[in-house]
């Protein structure tokens, strides 16, 4: 199907409260839980046992696999369990447990890498377990290990943030612009990428002037990073969404950026690759927006990864009223989640709990045909009718009507006015697809 920039989205509200307000820093926690699938991919097998004593920093699991990534102790203790734990996502994996002993001693093997190479960039950020911080997951080591028969004329920064609520990749534009720019040009120059843009919704004043003065400054004289600044609408920072408006170029179904000459990355992902670099210490923390109507005390928090979900809301101030409906992620995109016992993993940007009046869901109602969904997807698919053949279970109807180039951005059923599940429904059609072995 033929993709186009005209025929996508939703004009959900922004509700960006804790856009101004400078991230906190959440204090180690006496326990964290590291999921050993915290990545698209393979999931990582544990480096550790019951009873080994851990560092900050240091890899504790690892995976063969090339899309996977290492996985690091954000705190320094104990392992006292490795257990089978559900993700939110339904599936289960094994995950290590840590106890503190509320030191934070980082290990040896924090060094920052040397980087003379394309080679050396792409093993410094497997090594540093980096995956796309944008929500995606991806391991960002792969993007940067470009096949010969791909050339990059083209490095898009993604910093759009189209979910409601979520603001911590605007916070890391304000907070830690340096570093966006210091990657940037690490990533140019051994990739030899000839043009940069920055992209950024135009409901983040303050982080558009902040990119424009340091891009516009001595410092990076070498120009060649053009602020983008774009219209607010969902699902903007959506990859496919995001290069059409940033180079006017398609991205065939079925094909990656790489393949139109583009790199895209997460504004935080760059951010952390350059601090990486100069410093070794790898992904173990993670700026996640805690917001919501159920949110005592809303704002930005940095935290080890796999601290209790719990644990960073009690920092928040705790519950003001019962979460009736909790989500790791934004409210187009996220996940639910049965309670607040799970933890942070590394591609979590925001949790968001709700009371009773803002988690109440409408009662789903006949298809009138009005064609929004249609109207609003990116993707250019039919989600009545992908809905329709993922309730019948017909795995050779959503193969033809493209069920797997769904991205899942939840435009079709936030524009229905019947209030039809109907994202719901194509995620099990894909899963459907995927168990029936059929591509």
């Amino acid at each position: 199907m033929e993709f186009s920039s005209k025929h996508r989205g939703a004009d959900v509200p922004h509700r960006k409260s804790t856009a101004q307000m400078e991230s906190s820093i959440l204090p180690p926690p006496g326990q964290v839980i590291l999921p050993m699938q915290q990545h698209a991919g393979a999931p990582c097998k544990p480096l550790v046992k019951i009873g080994d004593e851990v560092l900050v920093g240091q890899k504790i699991a690892d995976s063969d696999a090339f899309i996977g990534a290492p996985i690091h102790a954000s705190i320094s203790g104990k392992v006292s369990a490795i257990k089978k734990l559900m993700l939110p996502g339904g599936q289960y994996s094994e995950a290590v447990v840590i106890d503190s002993d509320g030191e934070m001693k980082v290990s040896p093997e924090v060094q920052p890498p040397v980087i003379k190479s394309p080679e050396d960039l792409v093993k410094a950020a497997r090594e540093s377990g980096l995956v796309g911080l944008g929500g995606a997951g991806f391991p960002t080591h792969v993007k940067l290990n470009v096949p010969k028969d791909k050339k990059l004329d083209t490095l898009i920064i993604n910093a759009a943030e189209c979910e409601p609520y979520i603001t911590a990749d605007n916070r890391e534009v304000l907070e830690n612009t340096q570093s966006i720019f210091d990657g940037i040009s690490v990533v140019r120059h051994m990739l030899k990428i000839d043009r940069v843009i920055l992209a950024i919704e135009d409901n983040k004043p303050n982080g558009i002037q902040k990119l424009k003065e340091l891009a516009d400054s001595e410092k990076n004289a070498e120009g060649s990073v053009h602020i983008l600044t774009l219209p607010s609408r969902y699902p903007q920072g959506a990859e496919k969404v995001l290069v059409k408006a940033c180079t006017d170029r398609e991205i065939p179904m079925g094909k990656l950026p790489a393949d139109v000459g583009c790199l895209v990355m997460n504004v935080t992902s760059v951010a952390f690759l350059a601090d990486y670099i100069k410093t070794g210490m790898p992904l173990i923390k993670k700026r996640v927006t805690i917001d919501g109507s159920a949110i005592q005390k809303p704002q930005n928090v940095i935290v080890p990864i796999g601290t209790k979900i719990g644990d960073v809301i009690q920092f928040c101030g705790g519950y003001r009223a019962e979460p009736k409906k909790l989500l790791m992620g934004g409210p187009m995109m996220g996940l639910s989640l049965p309670d607040d016992s799970f933890p942070i993993l590394k591609q979590n940007n925001g949790i968001l709990a709700f009371d009773e009046r803002e988690a109440r869901m409408n009662k789903p109602t006949s298809c009138i045909r009005c064609g929004r969904c249609v109207n609003g997807c990116p993707m250019r698919l039919i989600p009545t009718q992908l809905e329709r053949y993922s309730n019948a279970k017909d795995i050779e109807k959503l193969q033809e009507y493209d069920v797997m180039d769904c991205i899942e951005c939840g435009c079709c059923a936030f524009n229905c006015p019947a209030n039809r599940p109907l994202v719901q429904a194509i995620r099990l059609g894909k899963a459907l697809v995927k168990a029936g072995g059929k591509h």
